[in-house]
């Protein structure tokens, strides 16, 4: 596996390192691409926790096999080498982790979960962090995907790599490579239509007015118990999952309500509520938090994740916040 280009100081000084036999220094070295790796093994697997155990993973087998690193490649190109393999190797194991029937585009990703925006690399290449390739449709999506499907579609949809250098990173042939890409971008288009599917074209990465003030009023709904506010942001057609329960529906936005009403909403114990305006996976976010009789102080109760679109929340994924203390998130106001 090699790029077009001569060796520069970064592997140069790796190879330093690893002559050295410092772990220190080997660490020192690595340790910058902890992040754009971190979200490439959150692309494959849609667990934030899972990406840190795995991110932790590589570098562990990068220590293993770093005489194995001659230069021929980018430090970079080699580090996600192993990311990738390790996931592969990590979905291999795990028989709770099979792809999503393509034929059932409501079934659920219960281990889906959310990713901090601070943990994101603060100075990204556009193609790691766009938008649309981290926001929540796009992660479920890849999960329908068989999971060398997903590695080759993320290698070079995303990463925007040649054929030949994803075929060696899999140990694949490039013909194997590029029809596994036709068929992962038919199963993507079938997933997110209506979607812009060119992945390596700029995307935004800041959230609109519109969509700050969408959340704004989604939060002033819960603290003033406003139905049917609440009601007039939701699309008819919403789709709608609280995670990690399963199922997600599409449903009208006053079945939703009703359905939230019956779990309590709104009545007494759960009609307290502040709210914060966040961002996770680079997409408009609340957290929200719910006082209850006899408790002195409103605590995190759930994080609602939404897709916006001309001023209507058309997605919600509600994801518990209990026990996620690497979520970070603010006090109640």
């Amino acid at each position: 596996m090699t790029d077009a280009r001569p060796l520069d100081a970064d592997e140069a000084t790796f190879i330093t390192a690893v002559r050295s036999g410092d772990p220190a220094r080997f660490a020192h070295i690595t340790e910058r691409h902890r992040r754009e790796l971190q979200v490439h093994c959150y692309r494959m697997l849609a667990n934030y926790e899972d990406a840190q155990d795995m991110t932790q993973e590589t570098f562990l087998r990068a220590w293993h096999k770093r005489e194995t690193f001659k230069g021929h490649a980018a430090l970079r190109t080699w580090l996600y080498r192993i990311a990738t393999n390790v996931c592969l190797d990590f979905l291999d194991r795990r028989t709770d982790r099979t792809p999503v029937p393509a034929g059932l585009p409501d079934s659920e990703v219960p281990h889906l979960q959310p990713y901090p925006d601070r943990m994101l690399p603060e100075d990204p290449q556009e193609s790691v962090v766009a938008r649309e390739t981290i926001e929540l449709a796009f992660i479920v999506a890849v999960q329908h995907l068989p999971p060398r499907q997903r590695a080759v579609l993320i290698l070079r949809d995303v990463l925007g790599w040649p054929a030949p250098k994803a075929a060696d990173t899999l140990e694949l042939t490039v013909a194997s490579v590029t029809s596994a890409l036709q068929r992962a971008r038919v199963t993507m288009r079938a997933q997110l239509p209506g979607r812009r599917l060119d992945w390596r074209s700029p995307a935004t990465h800041k959230l609109s007015d519109d969509e700050r003030g969408v959340v704004k009023s989604y939060i002033d709904a819960h603290q003033r118990n406003d139905l049917d506010g609440l009601t007039s942001l939701l699309r008819d057609d919403l789709r709608f999952a609280m995670l990690p329960d399963p199922g997600t529906v599409t449903t009208t936005a006053g079945d939703a309500v009703d359905g939230w009403v019956s779990g309590g909403l709104f009545q007494h114990g759960h009609d307290d509520w502040r709210g914060v305006t966040t961002t996770v996976n680079r997409m408009p976010a609340a957290v929200l938090y719910l006082r209850t009789p006899g408790d002195p102080e409103h605590r995190p109760f759930a994080l609602a994740v939404l897709h916006i679109v001309d001023g209507k929340i058309a997605e919600l994924t509600g994801f518990d916040v209990t026990g996620k203390p690497w979520l970070d998130l603010p006090p109640a106001p």
